[in-house]
């Protein structure tokens, strides 16, 4: 059911005559007659006439002005006009419906992001207001969607990403304007419409200039697709629709696949354009994700794992298939995110952590293993056998996962692979432990397959439902557990990310900063991108330095935080008062 309201067919004829006033539709233009017995009267009226309503008659008058022909009366603004409807709901007609669409599309424009939003239309409490029908509401037409995106055409930067999820669309021509007036955009959504058959389809492609770079679409919920997948044709529908969109690379969000020449480019390649930094993607972080296996399995398995790991790990043997493989790779680089928010600067103990232990105690970090005998240290850094893995495991550091205190610091996915007798389960772990006896914290990623344990095997005999058949771990620097957070996702060129600081150095830092100071220091640092403004914000206030000298400072000590910091204490009784905000 629809709440959008359907006006009496009075009102129709009322709405007509505003919108032909507006020049939201064609009218009636006066021509001047230019056959010889006639001169300056009127042309006589053809009997053929043309009433088809075209889109961009909606923006000639309203742009460009009266006509000059139209008379002194049309020089004035056209006076809105009120339409009740069988609903009694007032529908706004005239040139402020431009204004209403106008305003719509600007409310629903991210131009970080690049990201039209037009999800739920039917749904917005303004075009509801005013009376107005978007696309797939009752008694639409393609003239509204013309309006829509003939706006979004002018929109700076250009749009590039636009989702019309949720819309109850029917039929390819209500949103055929797309193609034409956005034929650049890289991603479309159109998930959870009414689009039934492929010349729906057809409305959007299958002519030149007719979304040529489109990378990303998404039709799931859609009958088309739906039904496509259901009748085991899913391949087909992924092949019409690479067919019809040649520049796809993602459909329903999984991969299509390409066939490639790793060929070198000409010298004469064009750069690449240079855009804008995305500070949200347009795709929300979910929770963790666990598909196709009963959820107890996985929990009472690790639940019962990493206690063991942390304090008995060679009686995980039992857990492991003999012929199960292991490896360990170690990623030192600290992430962007982390280093903004100063993480590895501010929390206590992760000055005591050294990567010493880990490299060389056999990491597989392929990156690290080349020149001479590379392919040695990875074959031996691959340890094959439940015996060779607990030996491996047993060399690496004591490890502590609080994995029942605070769940929301590790983030599960699992799904089941392959077919059959040979159905494993292939699970992605990413979380952190507390690493002994410096209690400083890492963030890792894990990755196991598993496999049911068959009766009498070591691991059934021992209590495990299932058994290791690979497991492979990433021990990386630390970062925030919110990087998976549910909702939108911040990029490293977001706004500033939360630091981490004790109580004692927030009172500090509120002392740093005179109290007329922070408007001036953020419209100064806007000038900057992340990490950098980051980075700046931080020295502005840990020192009171302004902008100036605190981009100074950070150049003069390679963008290195804790050197500006130590520097700028050795020579601070020397700077003049001009230095401070």
């Amino acid at each position: 059911m629809y709440t959008s309201p359907t006006p009496a067919s009075g009102s129709r004829v009322l709405a007509s005559s505003a919108l032909k006033s507006a020049g939201l539709i064609d009218k009636d233009a006066r021509m001047k007659d230019v056959s010889g017995d006639r001169p300056g009267g009127r042309k006589g009226v053809s009997k053929f006439r043309s009433h088809r309503p075209r889109p961009i008659d909606a923006f000639k008058d309203h742009q460009a002005g009266p006509s000059r022909g139209a008379g002194r009366a049309s020089t004035s603004r056209v006076k809105p006009i009120e339409v009740r409807g069988a609903a009694s709901r007032v529908a706004t007609v005239g040139v402020k419906v431009l204004d209403v669409w106008r305003d719509f599309v600007n409310r629903r424009w991210n131009p970080e992001t690049r990201f039209l939003n037009l999800e739920s239309m039917l749904d917005d409490t303004e075009l509801s207001k005013h009376g107005l029908l978007p696309p797939g509401a009752p008694g639409s037409t393609a003239r509204e969607s013309s309006v829509i995106f003939k706006f979004a055409a002018g929109l700076k930067p250009p749009v590039q990403t636009i989702s019309l999820a949720n819309n109850h669309i029917g039929s390819g021509q209500m949103i055929s304007p797309l193609a034409h007036y956005l034929p650049k955009i890289a991603n479309l959504s159109l998930q959870n419409n009414d689009l039934k058959v492929w010349r729906d389809i057809d409305y959007l492609s299958g002519r030149k200039g007719k979304l040529e770079h489109l990378k990303e679409l998404i039709m799931t919920g859609n009958p088309l697709r739906e039904i496509e997948v259901k009748n085991g044709r899913g391949d087909k529908y992924k092949s019409e629709m690479a067919r019809r969109f040649p520049s796809l690379v993602m459909l329903d969000q999984e991969a299509i696949a390409t066939i490639a020449f790793d060929a070198p480019g000409p010298s004469t390649t064009p750069v690449t354009e240079t855009r804008p930094t995305a500070t949200k993607f347009p795709y929300e972080m979910k929770p963790s994700f666990i598909t196709g296996v009963q959820e107890s399995i996985i929990s009472n398995f690790l639940v019962r794992y990493f206690p063991l790991f942390d304090d008995q790990r060679a009686a995980l043997v039992d857990a492991y298939h003999p012929s199960a493989t292991f490896s360990f790779s170690v990623n030192t680089t600290i992430p962007a995110r982390a280093r903004t928010q100063g993480l590895h600067t501010q929390l206590p103990n992760q000055r005591k952590l050294e990567w010493s232990v880990w490299l060389n105690g056999g990491s597989r970090n392929l990156n690290r293993l080349g020149g001479g005998g590379g392919s040695d240290k990875a074959f031996k850094s691959l340890h094959l056998g439940s015996e060779a893995a607990m030996r491996a495991m047993s060399a690496l550091p004591k490890t502590k996962h609080e994995i029942s205190d605070s769940p929301e610091k590790f983030c599960i996915d699992a799904w089941p692979v392959g077919q059959g007798e040979n159905l494993k389960l292939f699970i992605s772990l990413h979380g952190q432990f507390t690493e002994e006896p410096s209690q400083g914290i890492r963030s890792f990623d894990r990755a196991f397959v598993l496999a049911p344990a068959p009766p009498g095997s070591r691991a059934k005999l021992n209590g495990w439902d299932v058994m290791v058949l690979s497991d492979q771990w990433c021990i990386r620097s630390y970062s925030s557990h919110e990087a998976w957070r549910p909702g939108s996702m911040r990029v490293q060129a977001g706004e500033p990310l939360p630091s981490k600081q004790l109580p004692q150095q927030q009172s500090a830092l509120a002392t740093s900063i005179p109290p007329q100071a922070p408007g001036r220091l953020q419209e100064a640092l806007s000038t900057f991108a992340e990490p950098q403004r980051g980075l700046i914000l931080q020295i502005c206030q840990r020192t009171g330095l302004n902008v100036k000298f605190a981009v100074d400072c950070l150049e003069n000590n390679a963008w290195n935080l804790d050197g500006a910091i130590a520097n700028f204490e050795r020579v601070k009784g020397n700077l003049s008062r001009d230095a401070f905000l």
